[in-house]
């Protein structure tokens, strides 16, 4: 083993400029995998954060027969002693209503809000305008921009308006606006404590549960799975992120399937590569395997030479590949970037698949040389001489 080690190193090291071709086509090969790799994880992440990120992946409602959930608190410990995957629990009520300030009305979705939770999904705090807070006491509202601007209802912080629902009006202070860059929740949604809509509704419970869960893509799974561990079932209907939203889902599985494509072409040209040129190399040392061969080799180790020869160039291929790929990964989050100093696509620096990326490598090139290595074990001393 060792003496076919030291040969090995010796063939690579004679033929320097080979070798080291061989180990920048890996280098290469191993860098696109970690740079698209990277690439492609960063656009999936920064889509699903962009449209997920902030909203529930699972949501709990009510169904139409049923009243407002009155049990919530007990259902949440429940689910969330039985699902270990639920990082974030939010009970919600939302009732739809008209504000009204003078002459002016605007339907809009009056959402009440643990804060202690709900900041984990929505983060409002980092939405709020300049001069905003979030509700404190009941009857505090928060709103959206663009409900708020002068061209709306023309509101600013401190001022009360009327919110007529189910035939009563209700005074509601306004405490702040937030700003969540999306259109429809700007003009539509205004928040406010989960205490102000049971006493808006006269109704001690919610109507909604909304989960965040650790895999997002667990969430069609686990929608089906949770009504088998609640009692009533029937009481409740269950949404999730996936089955709402199949357009964005279709597409970060197209990313992930062309990300693994790309990863397979790259692996299939390195093996090519590495049997190739290890064949040719098998070639020109048939004088040295047959000189090795008629000092008393045995064929096992005359294979083994090859096979350590494809080891050595996937080891030192695959280190700098990765830190080729890596190189590639800064240079673009450096000069790939928006108006706002931000990159254009956020890369993902995964070491479990750098490090899986390089093992990849590593295992094609070994067995690049299996071919080869054969070729070698069956040639005989004979068959030198005659073609010397």
């Amino acid at each position: 083993m060792k003496l076919a080690f030291q040969i090995a190193w010796r063939f690579l090291s004679s033929a320097k400029k080979q070798t080291l071709i061989i180990i920048l086509g890996i280098s290469v090969g191993v860098s696109v995998q970690v740079f698209i790799g990277s690439l492609i994880g960063g656009l999936q992440n920064s889509l699903v954060d962009a449209t997920i990120g902030s909203a529930s992946h699972i949501t709990l409602l009510a169904s139409e027969q049923t009243e407002d959930l009155l049990d919530y608190s007990s259902i949440i410990t429940s689910l969330e002693n039985d699902f270990p995957e639920i990082k974030v629990s939010n009970p919600t009520f939302d009732i739809g209503g008209t504000l009204e300030k003078d002459l002016l009305r605007k339907e809009v979705l009056l959402r009440g809000f643990d804060f202690n939770y709900a900041n984990a999904i929505y983060g409002f705090d980092l939405k709020l305008t300049e001069g905003s807070r979030l509700p404190q006491s009941p009857f505090e509202v928060v709103l959206g921009q663009t409900l708020g601007a002068s061209n709306q209802l023309d509101l600013s912080i401190g001022d009360s308006i009327e919110f007529f629902f189910a035939g009563n009006y209700h005074t509601l202070e306004v405490v702040g606006f937030f700003d969540f860059n999306v259109a429809i929740i700007n003009r539509t949604w205004a928040i406010t404590l989960l205490e102000t809509q049971q006493a808006i509704t006269g109704s001690e419970g919610i109507s909604a549960i909304e989960f965040q869960i650790t895999d997002v893509f667990q969430a069609e799974e686990l929608a089906i799975i949770i009504p088998t561990k609640l009692v009533d079932s029937e009481r409740f209907t269950i949404t999730n992120w996936m089955s709402e939203n199949q357009e964005l889902l279709s597409g970060l599985q197209g990313q992930s399937t062309s990300s693994l494509m790309i990863q397979v072409f790259v692996i299939i040209s390195v093996v090519l590569g590495i049997s190739s040129t290890l064949a040719i190399t098998v070639l020109q040392k048939s004088k040295q395997i047959g000189i090795l061969k008629a000092m008393g080799i045995k064929d096992s180790d005359a294979s083994k030479v090859f096979l350590f020869e494809g080891f050595i160039l996937g080891v030192f291929g695959a280190l700098g590949g990765v830190l080729l790929g890596l190189g590639l990964s800064y240079a673009f989050t450096t000069f790939a970037l928006n108006p706002d100093g931000t990159p254009v696509v956020p890369l993902l620096i995964d070491t479990n698949f750098i490090i899986l990326s390089a093992v990849i490598a590593l295992i094609a090139s070994t067995f690049a040389a299996l071919t080869p290595a054969i070729k070698s074990s069956k040639m005989t001393v004979i068959e030198v001489i005659r073609n010397a």
